[in-house]
C-alpha cells in the first residue's frame, strides 16, 4: 500500500502468515507496529491492521522487503532479502517518498549490503529519498519495549517534519 509523494514509506521485512491470510500488514496480534505508530505521533489514534488504507491520508505508506510469507522473518534466505532490496530500491526510485523507514536492522543490513547500519538515520540515500532504520516491531523482538520503539519512531517523525493531524471534534 504505497503511492507517490509520501512523506514516509514504512517497510516491513516480509508478511507474517497472518498478514498473508488477511492481506493486512503487521496483522499478527503480538506485533507492535500499529500501537507504536500511534504512540510516536504518526497517527492520531491507534489504527487496526485492516485500516491500513488510512495511512495514505497521513502521507504514509507501507510495503515489505520480501514478498514470501513466513512464520518468522529469520526463515528468509539472504538471497531473498538481497533480491527484495533490489526491488525495494526500484520501488523507492519510482515512488520517491521523502523517507524510507525499514523496520529491522538485520534485514536492512542484508538487503542493502550495509553491515555497519545501525538504528536511526542512514548516511546513504536512494535517489532523493532519505533512509531510516527502525527496530523490528515483532513481538519476538524482546530487546525493545514498545515505549523505546515509539521514541525511535518519534525521532523519525520529527526528522520527517510531520505528525498526525489533530483529531476532529465531535459534531
Amino acid at each position: 500500500m504505497a503511492a507517490g509523494g509520501l512523506s514516509v514509506l514504512f517497510c516491513g521485512i516480509n508478511p507474517s502468515l497472518m498478514s498473508a491470510a488477511t492481506g493486512c500488514h503487521f496483522a499478527r496480534p503480538g506485533n507492535r507496529f500499529w500501537p507504536v505508530l500511534h504512540l510516536s505521533g504518526f497517527t492520531p489514534r491507534r489504527l487496526l491492521p485492516e485500516e491500513q488504507h488510512e495511512l495514505l491520508s497521513y502521507g504514509l505508506g507501507i510495503t515489505n522487503v520480501a514478498a514470501r510469507a513466513t512464520a518468522r522473518a529469520d526463515e528468509l534466505s539472504d538471497d531473498e532479502l538481497r533480491t527484495g532490496g533490489v526491488a525495494l530500491r526500484a520501488k523507492v526510485e519510482r515512488l520517491r517518498p521523502r523517507w524510507l523507514a525499514v523496520v529491522g536492522v538485520t534485514a536492512y543490513r542484508t538487503a542493502f549490503g550495509d553491515r555497519r547500519a545501525r538504528i536511526g538515520r542512514q548516511e546513504g540515500m536512494i535517489g532523493d529519498t532519505r533512509v531510516w532504520v527502525l527496530p523490528n516491531p515483532s513481538g519476538l523482538n524482546a530487546h525493545w519495549t514498545a515505549e523505546a520503539m515509539a521514541e525511535e519512531f518519534r525521532r523519525l517523525r520529527v526528522a520527517a517534519g510531520g505528525c498526525a493531524p489533530p483529531p476532529r471534534p465531535f459534531p
